[in-house]
């Protein structure tokens, strides 16, 4: 009699969702006694409350005991979970074990059943492994397709925040957001499982995080918050929440704020065992600790999340690039950029991209790539890719020789990243303005855009601009031993002009210009005018 009323205990636990009391009531129950529904349940319960190893063991007594009871729906949709579940804490080999398994027993249900859309879902991974976009799309397609004919609110919600992000992989901005926010709709409306609704808000701000769209990003997140506050016992999804929280932090310029929040994702995802996962926690605290100019600490984060497997590229290109290698930076971006990707990956490629190419000089191929971005910023109608291909334009027009015409685009980028409330990038924007202006012999207005610009940088902590802002507005105090003069010849060999469009800009000779360009190389140690242009812009004199 106490056995019955303790499993009916944790059954009226979990129905209220106090997730951490229906586990404790579950685990005084041996599992060998439970029945498939109740073992669904302790399973749910256990993967809630981050105890992955509880919840595996009950998945697996619940696909045998259906297993037993011939009931092959139900051990395909436990197959489903103990696959997913595996890839969520690396384990691949097991997780594709549990895919080929659901796939062995589905084929023996009916064509339509609710069960192929799972197991079509879990195809979908497959093929997006192999970056086969195109079957992936059509395994989404079948997914939810299923979900809807079936009324199954789960596979619904699933499948269309799926179909969501394979329109946004294959350039399908309008169509990817919507079926996102429907998928998220379903959610908020309580339709969905627990899991189920975690996995949605979590991939749902993913995708809109990858296109720059911080608005969605931020009231999405604020809705996961609430949903996790109001789950007691909860751990699962909340390092997703608090990496989301620290992404925002990061963009409105709380950087310690965001740090934080990074540090207890990592925390949270060690403890549910989501060991994959720490990866992007590290790659965000990499580029934070890189703008800082944690150089060391920043390379560490890399490095963490390199061996979690995940490409810390971009930032480590930027890292470099901030640390004076050049060469290893522009090797790099050049092999991203000739790699297969679709437009969400150009999307967070290509405005580090054009920073290093204009660094190494190659200021007519880092037009192009602003070209791009301006493209990929009107197909997904995204703010922040607006001002970044903006801000993109005016620096590539700068390096060219044409503060007048980069103004314009650098107005433009200030005011969509003002819109946008990124205090960081409005300051790199008003650093690039004060050199177009100074460049433009208006060196009152230069000097207000610098200083509002080091102020900016100094507010956040970030060191480095803020040093290059510096020199700018003391641009006698230029490294290498270089003269007032050397320094703006300098200046003129990074923006690509030529000895005799210097001589004109200076009011110098040919012959002049020339003998600058000699002691420069001199006093720099370098044998061209490329190097001393990459000179130039590592160290804020471009």
């Amino acid at each position: 009699m106490g056995e019955i009323d303790e499993r009916a205990q944790a059954s009226d636990l979990f129905a209220r969702g106090d997730w951490a009391a229906a586990f404790e009531a579950w685990s005084r129950v041996e599992l060998g006694e439970l029945s498939p529904p109740e073992l669904d349940q302790c399973a749910t319960a256990a993967e809630l409350v981050g105890r992955h190893d509880v919840a595996v063991q009950a998945l697996q007594r619940a696909f045998a005991v259906n297993q037993e009871c011939g009931d092959l729906a139900q051990s395909v949709r436990c197959a489903f979970r103990l696959a997913m579940s595996a890839a969520a804490h690396g384990e691949p080999a097991l997780s594709t074990g549990w895919t080929n398994r659901a796939e062995g027993l589905v084929v023996e249900l009916a064509q339509g059943s609710a069960e192929r859309g799972w197991v079509a879902f879990l195809r979908m991974f497959r093929h997006l492994n192999t970056e086969a976009f195109a079957l992936a799309s059509a395994a989404a397609d079948e997914a939810a397709d299923a979900g809807r004919r079936h009324r199954d609110p789960d596979l619904t919600a699933m499948g269309m925040c799926a179909q969501g992000r394979m329109a946004l992989y294959t350039g399908q901005a309008t169509e990817g957001l919507e079926l996102l926010d429907g998928a998220m709709v379903r959610v908020i409306a309580g339709e969905t499982s627990p899991i189920i609704a975690g996995h949605v808000y979590c991939t749902a701000i993913e995708g809109c995080q990858e296109i720059g769209d911080f608005s969605r990003v931020a009231e999405w997140t604020a809705a996961l918050e609430r949903w996790c506050d109001a789950q007691p016992g909860l751990l699962a999804f909340t390092g997703q929440c608090a990496v989301h929280r620290g992404q925002l932090l990061r963009v409105h310029g709380d950087w310690a704020g965001a740090l934080a929040e990074l540090e207890r994702a990592t925390r949270r995802y060690i403890a549910v065992g989501a060991m994959d996962a720490v990866a992007l926690a590290a790659c965000e605290t990499g580029d934070l600790l890189r703008l800082r100019g944690a150089y060391e600490g920043a390379d560490a984060a890399y490095e963490r999340a390199a061996e979690r497997g995940l490409d810390p590229q971009p930032g480590l290109a930027l890292l470099w690039l901030a640390q004076g290698r050049a060469g290893a930076a522009r090797a790099t971006i050049a092999r991203q950029l000739a790699e297969p990707g679709g437009p969400v990956q150009r999307c967070r490629l290509l405005p580090a991209a054009v920073d290093v190419l204009l660094t190494t000089g190659e200021v007519e191929d880092a037009r192009v790539l602003a070209g791009e971005l301006f493209e990929l910023a009107a197909a997904f109608g995204s703010l922040s890719l607006a001002a970044a291909a903006a801000q993109a334009a005016g620096a590539v027009e700068l390096a060219a020789g044409d503060p007048a015409g980069a103004l314009p685009y650098l107005r433009k980028a200030q005011h969509v990243w003002a819109r946008a409330e990124s205090p960081y990038d409005q300051a790199r924007v008003r650093a690039l303005t004060g050199r177009a202006l100074a460049a433009l012999g208006d060196a009152e207005s230069s000097r207000r855009e610098l200083v509002a610009a080091r102020a900016g940088f100094h507010l956040l902590g970030a060191d480095p601009d803020a040093e290059q802002v510096d020199r700018l507005l003391s641009p006698a105090a230029v490294p290498g031993g270089l003269t007032a003069r050397e320094a703006e010849v300098l200046r003129l060999v990074a923006t690509g002009r030529s000895n005799l469009q210097i001589a004109d800009d200076l009011v110098l000779s040919e012959k002049t210009v020339a003998r600058h360009l000699s002691n420069i190389f001199g006093k720099l140690g370098v044998g061209s005018r490329t190097a001393a242009a990459a000179y130039a812009f590592e160290r804020g004199l471009a």
